[in-house]
């Protein structure tokens, strides 16, 4: 059992010929809104990717949350611990695409913002073989999950988006460490330059602060370190619309991995297939692929 705690929020994406300079009015496409917040959006490519998953996290008593609830439930995964307050609305992500498929994404958090430690109790790990985590919620609950699932005998892994330094001690429950090159960065004082001219060597430093780490590159695959070794899996040629999923459909990916004790190296690789294919169609959740799409993505790689 894969458990996430962390956020749900709804994207409304608008795409625009470039991204706009403070002050401007720019002209964007038609906008849509699709079910989102990187919590929610893990969870999700972990269900779609072979896993199961329970998902805890706090909506809104609104239509927003009503939606983000049934399309947890619509991908069987059990959301009987996404709590619906009455006192905040569904969190809300605010996402421009530009021409190059890339995106500017602004969080209004609403719920998310609501749950705490006290909300976490152990039998909610019961069966947890690994905690996903990330930096949408306050600090102190992701903190408090990973030490009640690590009790309960489960993997740890924290993806660290939105960047933020942390202190060694508040990663003592981690056992995988995920970030992509700015956010390693950030937790290593490394030019992001640096990370990507030698990006082993900042998984390296990485894993000095945690069991294993991974850093993902974008186009250029993902690296990664444990136990003094290091790899790095290069990308899949894809033809990217949107890369606003591609993170969190590595992470889902190497969460269902990492439930079934495969080497770090293969989980890496099956996850990197999963993060190229979520950049090929738009928007966040109907991005994210199923197992048999990243099956035979890798297939073509062999």
């Amino acid at each position: 059992m894969i458990v996430v705690v962390g956020s749900l929020n709804m994207d409304l994406v608008v795409t625009v010929p470039r991204f706009p300079i403070a002050g401007e009015t720019l002209l964007g496409g038609d906008y849509a809104h699709h079910p989102g917040g990187k919590g929610a959006n893990q969870a999700v490519a972990a269900a779609r990717a072979g896993g199961a998953v329970r998902m805890i996290g706090r909506v809104g008593r609104d239509a927003f949350g009503d939606t983000l609830t049934g399309g947890l439930s619509a991908d069987g995964i059990d959301q009987r611990h996404v709590v619906a307050l009455d006192d905040a609305p569904t969190g809300v992500a605010f996402i421009s695409v530009d021409g190059n498929a890339q995106n500017c994404i602004i969080v209004s958090p609403g719920a998310n913002a609501r749950i705490t430690p006290d909300d976490l109790a152990p039998a909610q790990f019961d069966g947890a073989t690994v905690l996903l985590l990330q930096l949408e919620i306050p600090l102190d609950t992701t903190l408090r999950a990973a030490a009640l699932a690590r009790r309960a005998g489960a993997r740890v892994i924290l993806n660290l988006a939105p960047a933020e330094a942390l202190e060694p001690s508040q990663l003592r429950d981690v056992e995988i460490l995920l970030v992509n090159e700015s956010e390693a960065a950030r937790l290593i004082a490394m030019d992001v330059s640096a990370v990507n001219r030698e990006p082993e060597r900042a998984a390296a430093r990485l894993a000095e602060l945690v069991p294993a780490a991974v850093v993902t590159l974008g186009p250029a695959g993902a690296a990664w370190a444990e136990a003094g070794r290091t790899g790095l899996d290069p990308g899949f040629e894809v033809e990217a619309v949107d890369t606003t999923a591609a993170g969190d459909a590595f992470a889902g990916a190497l969460a269902v991995r990492a439930a079934r004790a495969e080497a770090l190296a293969e989980s890496v690789r099956f996850a990197n297939a999963a993060g190229a294919l979520a950049t090929t169609r738009p928007g966040a959740q109907p991005s994210l692929p199923n197992a048999a799409a990243i099956e035979r993505l890798l297939a073509l790689r062999i």
